[in-house]
């Protein structure tokens, strides 16, 4: 098994259903969550790649269909696990063409289904879209309500999971008016796992109504649902409700919890950038859901799109570890003999492909923190050729991902070359940080920095070079216009006798770079860093904003600190300021921005994870930074120093309370 660069496939869709459902792609349109409303430049069909997924024709849209493939009856067969590096490199050739022929093979539904009680006059108008619709003969039936006709009905379908019958409840997002019947039906089915894959406006259109209450409780029908406790996290939150029957045999039934884990890193349009967050979610799912209980309910708007690639995904792992081969065209074809158009598009199809070989060849990499000691000991302790398990080993795999220099175009303009201090550090073009345009002047938004996941925020760290003479202006104007109040600098103006970063504060009094003013009004030295409080005038506009800059000494330009503690004190100290100041993206920077700076945004992460779970994921985590900006943490020493730290945390504060 040879370990390879995560790919990701961008192809044009080529079926699509009418009205509201996730639909194809047909034109684009820049990011929305990145340089929020700087971009207007047209966006080709290379720029496909965006941060949280691939770009995707909008739900409500009806698209012109493209012909069906000529080999409707092609039958595929299952796929061995070693064979799928392989068969996905084949079928992502040419622009995707034989995953979009696999997926048109693909039967739409139940050539004998029908679906007399969704199209009764009564039933109408409970559901959300009117070619999505559940057969008869797998919908999920409610106990009918005495003098209401149809009132068994609810746009739902049992569906199957890899070996167990009735695994799941696909359904619609539920509307205003289906709540009290979606509420019931989690109840009278046992349901104690809610599985959310869309969020509730998407694009300015309603995809799903707010059928929990955000605090407190409320009554839906018979059925009061209590908010007991919620997580947000950067792919996904955690809502737990405490759920008590109202109805005339309520004395007699206990309460329950039921846990909604709802991804919000699903784009509207498309699917996600990386199955990273989809396979740790999934995994979520998994543990919490209970033994001995009924369905997971899993819905997306629709109910077929996401929701379809969801089960796929969880049913062909369990494949894949009982037969040692996948068979997605054959589970696909069986469940849309209970819900037509699960899956519904050759990109969510190509994505569980995708999510498949992500778990194949790199496996569950979660540590759970009791275990990291043994985890590290046998680390350090591998050796042999055949030995897939060392350290040296698990940083390959990390080194062997693809620099997708085709998505760098911006930082390679003739223009902004200058302004990169590494020529082979420049940050990806769907997160580089966008400055906004100087009036006249081309190319003044670039700025050599990327945008980086936190563990609970989207771009929560700016990941950026030293300034250069020549960019000192840019670096001032970015932290002004991001609003940021925290800057991490890892490096020394100079090491091994060479310029590694311009100083970009006053000595003493103030200095002015452009428009822009920086006064020093505090200097402290602290163990290993030191803090300054700088204060930054914006002079067309005369406000100012107070900046606190931490910069770390001990951080050797080869190699790594001598120490855990000072880079743990550190980072606690950021997340102190972070959380009086309104946690604004933080500015980390080393010389080239990658090394240090990803091995603290790491550490950062990392860390924080352990404190709210206790558990942790080195090789992801990076894996993750490695995706949204090249070479992040750039050596095996750095890679080994991200355990160290988490071993030093553990043993030093094993209560976090450095956190808190």
């Amino acid at each position: 098994m040879i370990p390879v660069l995560f790919l990701v496939v961008t192809m044009v869709a080529s079926n699509s259903t009418a009205n509201g459902t996730d639909s194809t792609v047909v034109f684009l349109s820049p990011p929305q969550n990145r340089g929020r409303n700087q971009r207007k430049a047209a966006v080709t069909a290379v720029d496909k790649k965006v941060p949280n997924g691939i770009l995707e024709e909008q739900e409500q849209q009806t698209v012109v269909l493209l012909p069906r493939s000529p080999s409707a009856a092609k039958v595929y067969f299952p796929i061995p696990v070693e064979r799928l590096e392989d068969e996905f490199r084949l079928r992502s050739a040419d622009d995707g063409k034989l995953f979009r022929e696999e997926y048109n093979s693909l039967a739409a539904g139940s050539a004998q289904g029908t679906y007399e009680e969704a199209n009764n006059e009564s039933n109408k108008d409970k559901n959300r879209y009117p070619n999505i619709l559940p057969f008869d003969h797998s919908r999920v039936p409610l106990t009918p309500l005495e003098g209401t006709p149809c009132s068994d009905y609810v746009n739902a379908s049992y569906i199957n999971g890899y070996t167990e019958k009735n695994k799941f409840i696909a359904t619609q997002g539920p509307k205003e008016d289906t709540v009290v019947d979606f509420w019931r039906m989690i109840w009278e089915q046992k349901v104690a796992t809610v599985v959310m894959l869309t969020n509730l406006k998407e694009r300015k259109e309603d995809k799903c109504y707010q059928y929990w209450p955000d605090q407190g409780c409320w009554t839906y029908g018979s059925v009061r649902v209590a908010v007991e406790d919620f997580t947000v996290l950067v792919d996904y939150t955690i809502r737990k409700f405490c759920v008590q029957y109202q109805g005339s045999e309520a004395s007699k039934t206990p309460p329950r919890l039921v846990t909604q884990l709802h991804f919000t890193s699903w784009p509207d349009f498309g699917v996600p950038f990386s199955p990273i967050g989809m396979l740790k979610f999934l995994k979520k799912v998994k543990t919490v859901n209970p033994s001995l209980v009924g369905p997971i309910a899993v819905h997306c708007s629709a109910g077929v799109g996401r929701t379809g690639t969801f089960i796929v995904i969880d049913a062909m792992i369990v494949m894949m570890h009982a037969e040692q081969k996948l068979d997605v065209f054959g589970f696909v074809s069986k469940i849309r003999e209970q819900r037509s158009q699960l899956v519904q598009t050759d990109m969510q199809y190509s994505f569980i492909y995708q999510a498949l070989l992500e778990y194949y060849l790199y496996g569950d990499t979660e540590l759970d923190v009791s275990s990291l000691e043994g985890h590290l000991h046998k680390l350090h302790n591998t050796h042999g050729p055949f030995d897939r398990v060392g350290l040296e080993e698990e940083f390959r795999k990390l080194t062997n991902m693809r620099i997708m220099k085709e998505n760098m175009r911006t930082g390679n303009l003739p223009a902004n070359m200058k302004k990169n201090r590494v020529l082979q550090i420049i940050p990806y073009d769907f997160n580089r940080v966008i400055l906004s345009m100087r009036r006249g002047q081309e190319f003044t938004d670039y700025v050599n920095a990327s945008f980086i996941d936190g563990y609970r925020q989207k771009d929560y760290f700016i990941a950026t070079q030293g300034p250069l003479s020549h960019t000192v202006q840019d670096f001032w104007r970015m932290v002004w216009e991001w609003k940021c109040h925290s800057i991490v600098m890892l490096t020394e103006l100079q090491e091994r006798e060479q310029d590694k970063c311009l100083q970009y504060w006053p000595s003493e009094a103030s200095v002015s770079y452009g428009d822009y003013t920086v006064e020093i009004k505090a200097d402290t030295l602290c163990d290993a860093f030191s803090l300054k409080d700088l204060v930054l005038t914006f002079g067309p506009e005369k406000k100012t904003r107070t900046i606190r800059h931490f910069h770390f000494h001990g951080w050797p330009e080869i190699g790594i600190p001598a120490e855990g503690k000072g880079m743990i004190d550190i980072i606690a100290a950021v997340q102190r300021q972070q959380q009086q100041s309104g946690n604004n993206p933080i500015v980390v920077h080393c010389s080239a921005g990658a090394g240090r700076t990803g091995t603290f945004i790491a550490l950062s992460n990392i860390l924080e994870r352990v404190k709210a779970e206790g558990l942790l994921d080195v090789f992801q985590t990076v894996k993750s930074l490695r995706m949204q900006r090249p070479h992040m943490v750039q050596t095996v020493e750095q890679y080994d120093f991200c355990y160290r730290v988490v071993q030093d945390f553990v043993d030093i504060f094993s209560d976090y309370a450095n956190f808190k």
